[in-house]
């Protein structure tokens, strides 16, 4: 009885700290959902870390491995508000299922080239495109699910676990995709890919029909231009859920050097395909190791103030990292900014699902990956083109000292974010 009193207070402490994983226990369609994208984006990841060392390895420019990011970023922002007005209409469990199998036929395509030649990079933008395509199509109807399986009270903790699945994929997947790029070729990684994405594909065919939810005996909304306009103008009138976007454009634009790792790892470090994994793998180290330490964030209830501690937290690391010439301590600091990233990510995530109805979530779910994935693309070409103006230090520092100047423009324009209160959601 003694060791048992004495144990509880371990166990509480490990339940404050160590992630929740209720999601996980309380709901088997979430459970496989979650698993599915775990093994899928680790595929994908690898894929996208690939696709730049070839670029890279085609070129030899900076700038044109930021073009992968521009490439990418029409289609995504097409097809990212157009597909969350689609999934606020059909059933979402198929447009999952369609969007996943079209990002497993790009694979193929990459697969297929790398055999073949691998010397095509206009190839590459095209599946590049294709790929944010399929995405923005995917991740809007798929978080717009995930209320539909869980209860509002657990999306904190589903947001955390969802960034132990991000931070997987971006961790181990550049490692695994610099180490075989430099060892066996590029084909491994896209057939990997392939595989992987079989996953996903299960997943989704387990779950049920999820269609829309009827409102007064009618479909919330219909497909269109005019839905999307709709969206659109929530967005614009809600202060708080337009701020958790205006925020995080402003981190990836001026914040992200991904593009800069290809020639970081060998201006910086000396080093080749592996160095690139490792710079690309560091951000998500810092975040998995956050979201698996994450079960205090369900108890924070001033979430807008959180997002913005988080954000200069990022920029202040990311301007640190462009002075580092030691391969670890760079890790240290890109492992710090992953870690702020997510937080900014589950408490952006939790105030959108939270403060607008299910009616209008594909939308705005469609607008979020807009945002969170075209932000990276737009950093790619702003870090990639002032790197060939000026140098990759110089890009870098003053891309991390911009972002914590953005913030402090956006906390001028918009000061209700940082009095958010959790237990009073407001859009």
């Amino acid at each position: 009885m003694a060791d048992e009193a004495a144990a509880r207070p371990l166990r509480r402490l490990m339940r404050t700290i160590v992630a929740d994983t209720t999601p996980l226990k309380v709901s088997a369609d979430y459970r496989r959902l979650w698993l599915g994208l775990t093994i899928s984006n680790l595929g994908q990841q690898m894929t996208n870390v690939a696709v730049a060392i070839q670029v890279f390895a085609i070129t030899g420019s900076s700038f044109s491995v930021g073009l992968v990011g521009f490439f990418g970023l029409v289609p995504l922002i097409v097809f990212g508000l157009y597909g969350g007005a689609i999934a606020d209409v059909v059933d979402r469990r198929l447009l999952m299922l369609s969007s996943a199998g079209g990002l497993a036929l790009c694979s193929v395509v990459l697969l297929v080239h790398a055999v073949l030649d691998g010397s095509s990079v206009w190839l590459l933008y095209a599946v590049v495109a294709v790929q944010a395509a399929m995405f923005a199509v995917n991740n809007p109807a798929r978080m717009a699910t995930i209320p539909r399986l869980i209860g509002p009270d657990l999306l904190p903790a589903a947001n955390a676990l969802g960034q132990v699945t991000w931070g997987l994929g971006f961790t181990l997947g550049p490692l695994l995709a610099g180490a075989l790029v430099g060892t066996v070729g590029f084909a491994w990684v896209y057939g990997i890919d392939v595989i992987a994405f079989m996953a996903a594909l299960y997943a989704v065919l387990r779950l049920p029909p999820i269609p829309p939810e009827v409102v007064d005996g009618a479909p919330a909304t219909k497909a269109g231009f005019a839905s999307v306009l709709e969206g659109l103008r929530y967005v614009k009138s809600r202060k708080n859920v337009l701020m958790t976007f205006l925020i995080d454009l402003n981190a990836m634009i001026f914040g992200m050097p991904r593009a800069l790792f290809p020639a970081v790892a060998g201006s910086f470090y000396g080093g080749g395909a592996a160095t690139v994994g490792i710079l690309s793998a560091a951000p998500a180290l810092g975040a998995l190791l956050g979201a698996l330490f994450s079960g205090g964030l369900g108890r924070v209830r001033r979430q807008g103030r959180a997002v913005v501690v988080a954000i200069v937290v990022w920029g202040a690391a990311i301007a640190a990292f462009g002075f580092t010439r030691t391969l670890w301590l760079g890790v240290l600091f890109l492992a710090v900014a992953g870690a702020a990233d997510m937080v900014s990510a589950v408490y952006r995530s939790t105030i959108l699902q939270v403060a607008t109805p299910d009616a209008m979530r594909g939308r705005l779910q469609g607008v979020f990956i807009v945002v969170v994935a075209g932000g990276p693309r737009l950093g790619d070409v702003e870090s990639g083109t002032v790197a060939e103006v000026t140098n990759e230090a110089f890009s870098i520092v003053s891309g991390g000292l911009l972002c914590i100047g953005g913030v402090a423009v956006l906390c001028a324009l918009y000061p209700r974010f940082l009095k958010y209160d959790a237990r009073h959601p407001e859009p």
